[in-house]
């Protein structure tokens, strides 16, 4: 059976005060890496998932947290398994 990855990036802004807090949150999630910061109360997150399902349900967590104030979906790309012909 083929299967495919989804890659998603966000764009989580956050209140400034809560950013630490909301970050620690934030790693504990599966397949979940944290990139660049501003000291403004943003940071770019990067999602892999087998389903764009997982992606969504993610990007609900996110938005649940407290300090969250936007995720958003930046970027959102499919690759073929490695056996897959192209």
């Amino acid at each position: 059976m083929e299967t495919t990855l989804h890659i998603a990036s966000l764009l989580v802004h956050c209140r400034p005060e809560l950013f630490e807090a909301v970050k620690a949150n934030m790693r504990l999630l599966p397949d979940l890496e944290l990139h660049q910061e501003s000291p403004a109360g943003k940071v770019v997150v990067v999602l892999e998932a087998e389903h764009e399902s997982r992606i969504l349900q993610t990007i609900d967590h996110i938005q649940q947290i407290p300090g969250v104030l936007n995720a958003a979906l930046i970027y959102h790309e499919l690759l073929p398994s490695e056996g897959a012909q192209q």
